[in-house]
């Protein structure tokens, strides 16, 4: 008898779906190992959609230690096409202010030593990667954002670093020199990933803080940037969150009109 599948997934902590009725939890094996924790397989609206905890239940994982290829991989096993990312940044620019989101549409890659790819040879293969995240997922979220009143900026540039610890002065005053808008650990090598594997992905980013570098720009104080600060803005905002992944779930069209999917032949990739 064929197990639980779903159409859509969500990356987050579990107090973003434990507000669902009817969950399946399902755990899945994959080539590269397990991922982070069991997804909870449920429905919004109608809608087939799949929870995992990119952390784990307990947020046991830092960035630096998630098994991405395995994430991706077990909700591509359960027939997921759409992803939706929550995560938390660090704002880079005074108008991107704590509290409000960023519908990110470009990334810059600062990590180091994170496996990136399920292509590991031995025949060549490279991905198109200048449109990192799906426009037609990205314009949906901002539409629904509008609908519930939540501010979310319609596009933004995220500076992936390897963490676990938070940027120097120094480093947050480059990353805002060169242009970018928000810092973060993990849609770097996530949102790649999911291009290989022909699925859609969009960057919800939930600024909780003002990043090191913007002490004094502005008028900002921006204090060093710590842990329990981050978690304590998470956590107030769990409900917004899920009020936008609410209002988008069923507003994403069934049909995809993107092209995310026309990447490669994946037969090179292990079943």
């Amino acid at each position: 008898m064929a197990g639980p599948t779903a159409e859509i997934a969500v990356f987050g902590g579990t107090g973003f779906y434990r507000f669902l009725d009817g969950l399946t939890e399902v755990a899945v094996q994959t080539p590269y190992g397990s991922p982070s924790a069991r997804v909870a397989v449920g429905e919004v609206d109608g809608r087939r959609v799949a929870f995992l905890a990119r952390h784990g239940v307990h947020h046991e994982l830092p960035a630096h230690r998630v098994n991405y290829r395995a994430n991706l991989w077990a909700l591509r096993s359960l027939g997921v096409s759409r992803v939706l990312a929550p995560c938390s940044v660090g704002s880079l620019r005074p108008a991107l202010k704590p509290g409000e989101f960023v519908l990110c549409d470009q990334l810059v890659d600062r990590t180091r030593g994170r496996v990136d790819t399920f292509f590991d040879g031995p025949v060549p293969t490279h991905i198109s990667f200048a449109d990192p995240y799906c426009n037609e997922l990205r314009t949906v979220t901002a539409q629904a954002a509008v609908a519930e009143g939540i501010v979310a900026h319609p596009q933004g540039t995220v500076v992936v670093i390897a963490g676990p610890r938070f940027s120097t002065r120094a480093e947050s005053r480059w990353f805002a020199a060169a242009g970018w808008d928000v810092v973060n650990m993990t849609q770097y090598p996530e949102a790649a990933l999911a291009r290989e594997l022909g699925m859609c992905y969009s960057g919800i980013a939930l600024v909780t803080d003002y990043d090191a570098g913007l002490d004094g720009v502005e008028g900002i104080h921006a204090e060093a940037v710590t842990m329990e600060a981050v978690f304590r803005v998470l956590a107030d905002n769990v409900e917004r969150v899920q009020r936008l992944l609410v209002r988008t779930i069923p507003a994403i069209p069934v049909d995809r009109a993107c092209a995310c999917g026309q990447v490669l032949d994946l037969g090179s990739l292990p079943s």
